[in-house]
């Protein structure tokens, strides 16, 4: 049974533990007074999880493309949660690091580590990405000593349109919630690799490097990933809203803000807002919602993704192009956003979305083309919505 030591913000917080039953504990160091995540008061000083690693830390290491990687490069069993974390670990998404009791994991094989897997660092979600870092006029990717401060995210081999997809998504989420609401980002490239991606810059780092607390609501809501990775679809929104309220340091405005960006997913056609595509940021106030992130439209890959949403809303999972505006402001009422909050917010970003056609120029396609099937996407979305 392994043992790992937590930090937060550089400075050890307490042990994960794994447990004799098959589960894990983690124990809050004797003198420590700060919560390292809302699901881990500080006041409980023991936290344990009956099978498997406890999900908050779940959650802090990756899925499917770049999991794998890590696993081959690192000798370690892909399942193994609690591996992945001792070798890669000491650098995730937020201010929390796991690492070996004795300090940093070393590669298995130093010469034949690959450059692109730094050792030490890790970052969540399915999509094939990796860590990079922006010196002259170059990003390269991130290594074990260098800064990591971008986020680069590439095609996947079964769908070579996803960089261009979520680069357009992003445009019309900064157009219909405003800039400062959504992640920054650009479309680039990554020295060594010879195809386009797309860079988010990680809004977890202050300027100065410094680490702020993030936590998606997965974590938050500590639900198992699970080995199909189906724990983040596991709730609703009324279970996010209620976490904001909970746990938000302007429960009032990150409601609104919350509402805001579940309307305009519904408006570009994204049906795959599960719970870690919300997050709470660190702010000087406390705990806030997170700019928008994630972003795609999924319903213009007809059958290839679920057209309904990915958590439950009002009781059930609704279908997408079904959602209007007689439903969202029930889901308003319910989650306690003030009716005339909630009819201003779908007047303004129906308006803003329907003046977006510039963002979706036709680029030369037929009628048939990517930009074209988007654009009736949203325009059809914005007739629902529109009071």
């Amino acid at each position: 049974m392994r043992t790992a030591q937590v930090l937060f913000k550089g400075q050890r917080a307490g042990l994960l533990r794994e447990t004799a039953a098959g589960g894990s504990q983690f124990v809050y160091d004797p003198g420590w007074t700060q919560d390292i995540g809302c699901c881990l008061p500080v006041s409980s000083g023991a936290h344990p999880w009956p099978a498997g690693l406890h999900p908050f830390f779940q959650h802090l290491g990756p899925e499917g493309w770049l999991r794998e990687r890590q696993a081959r490069a690192g000798r370690i069993e892909d399942q193994d949660d609690l591996g992945l974390l001792l070798r890669y670990g000491a650098d995730c998404i937020g201010a929390v690091s796991v690492l070996p009791l004795d300090g940093a994991a070393t590669p298995a094989d130093p010469a034949t580590w690959p450059d692109d897997i730094p050792p030490g660092r890790t970052v969540s979600g399915v999509q094939r990405k990796l860590l990079a870092f922006h010196e002259g006029r170059h990003f390269h990717p991130a290594t074990a000593d260098s800064p990591a401060t971008h986020i680069a995210k590439f095609n996947h081999a079964s769908n070579d349109g996803l960089v261009r997809n979520e680069f357009l998504s992003l445009s019309l989420a900064a157009h219909i919630l405003g800039i400062d609401q959504v992640t920054s980002f650009r479309n680039g490239f990554v020295e060594g690799y010879d195809e386009p991606c797309l860079l988010i810059t990680r809004f977890d780092r202050a300027d100065d490097g410094t680490k702020l607390r993030m936590e998606d609501f997965a974590q938050i809501l500590a639900r198992p990933r699970g080995n199909d990775n189906r724990g983040k679809y596991d709730g609703s929104y009324e279970e996010v809203a209620e976490a904001i309220s909970r746990h938000s340091a302007r429960p009032e405005i990150d409601l609104d803000r919350f509402f805001r960006q579940l309307v305009t997913s519904a408006l570009i056609g994204n049906a795959d807002a599960h719970l870690k595509n919300f997050s709470l940021l660190e702010r000087p106030e406390g705990m806030r919602l997170s700019p928008a992130y994630d972003l795609l439209n999924t319903l213009i890959y007809g059958g290839r993704y679920d057209r309904h949403t990915a958590l439950a809303l009002a009781g059930v999972r609704q279908s997408l192009d079904q959602i209007d505006a007689a439903l969202l402001l029930t889901f308003a009422k319910n989650i306690g956003l003030p009716k005339r909050a909630a009819r201003r917010a779908l007047r303004e970003l129906a308006t803003r979305a329907a003046n977006s056609a510039k963002l979706i120029p036709p680029a030369g396609e037929g009628a048939d083309g990517f930009v074209h099937l988007y654009a009736d996407i949203v325009h059809a979305a914005c007739a629902r919505v529109t009071l």
